[in-house]
């Protein structure tokens, strides 16, 4: 996977939150191709755990680009 459990993202917009990579949803076919892969991520929201779904790799990819840009 390009992005493991455990990474660290920042989302766009206004208010960025930082969130983690929780979980990798894959459907395979029949024939046992990999035919959508999407990632889970969870961030804190007034105390609580708020998680997100079906998230595509281009989402965690701008925002692991976004954490380096904001630390660099």
């Amino acid at each position: 996977m390009k992005y493991p459990i455990g990474t660290k993202y920042l989302t766009r917009g206004k208010h960025p939150r930082l969130c983690t990579v929780t979980d990798i949803w894959k459907t395979y076919d029949f024939r046992g191709d990999l035919v959508h892969k999407r990632y889970v991520a969870t961030h804190e929201f007034l105390g609580q755990t708020v998680t997100e779904v079906d998230l595509p790799e281009a989402t965690v990819a701008r925002g692991v680009w976004a954490l380096k840009e904001k630390h660099a």
